[in-house]
């Protein structure tokens, strides 16, 4: 793992330079949601959190060769719960299928490297922001042709559907887009020579690269974006003020400083306490 965080950290430094540093399952029958019944929260240490995630999108969440969830959200949010005296189970959900699932009332949270967007906060409410991260663009490791989102004007995207990087490459002049399920899909989609790039969240397509999962891939130019993770809830949920509280005393404990560490090997920065 060290040697893993090492190399990360290399190919963010040599990729993007000082842009690109991050400033940035069901449960039991017989636990009670900790929406409740009524909604009335009910007794914090006996309260479940059920929260979405997709986990295929290291080093965020992704499922180790065990079955088991592992990445810096994973750890965040069963920190969370422990400071908040409640049980996390997480449900695996197809990224497109998270918010639905929120607003349909069958799980209470979710994290999974979701962007807070005016947009998204239409239909669901976010905590205060987790991280600071972006997009980057990627392409073929001998690719000289593309170094900044312009120049993808014309040419075939691959992006995971849902997300922010397909926003953005819906606004790119003439492009012909693909769209896929997971992140690692759209990645190796442009490995294989299908697309001519790949719009997506800079730190999980670093560690792609990093890891070796994908290779013959490199990152160009500086972030797209700007953008600023949460956790998302359901509209008007009391849950929120809980997980603010939680993510706080993890901040000022060094409980938060001492997982990020753990996944990028790098102090974190300040974050504000709204992404807008």
């Amino acid at each position: 793992m060290t040697m893993r965080r090492s190399i990360f950290l290399k190919n963010m430094a040599l990729g993007l330079g000082a842009s690109l540093m991050l400033a940035a399952c069901g449960g039991g029958d017989s636990a009670p949601s900790a929406t409740g019944e009524g909604g009335e929260a009910p007794d914090a240490a006996a309260a479940v959190l059920r929260v979405a995630t997709e986990p295929a999108f290291p080093p965020f969440e992704f499922q180790a060769e065990d079955g088991e969830l592992q990445g810096f959200d994973i750890d965040l949010m069963n920190a969370i719960g422990e400071e908040a005296g409640v049980e996390i189970q997480f449900e695996s959900l197809p990224f497109d299928g998270i918010i639905p699932a929120l607003q349909a009332g069958t799980v209470d949270a979710a994290i999974s490297g979701m962007t807070i967007t005016e947009e998204r906060l239409q239909t669901v409410d976010f905590s205060r922001p987790y991280i600071k991260a972006g997009l980057a663009i990627a392409v073929k490791a001998d690719n000289t042709d593309i170094t900044s989102l312009e120049d993808l004007a014309g040419k075939k995207i691959a992006v995971q559907i849902g997300t922010t990087g397909a926003d953005q490459a819906a606004e790119v002049d003439g492009a012909v887009i693909s769209t896929f399920d997971s992140a690692p899909l759209a990645l190796q989609e442009l490995a294989n020579g299908n697309v001519d790039a790949v719009i997506n969240d800079a730190p999980v397509t670093l560690d792609a690269i990093a890891s070796g999962n994908i290779e013959g891939l490199k990152v160009v130019g500086e972030l797209v974006t700007e953008e600023f993770y949460g956790i998302a809830l359901p509209k008007g949920s009391e849950n929120v003020d809980l997980i603010n509280d939680a993510l706080m005393a993890l901040m000022e404990n060094g409980t938060y400083a001492e997982i990020y560490q753990k996944w990028f090997g790098t102090e974190p920065t300040e974050l504000p306490e709204s992404a807008f």
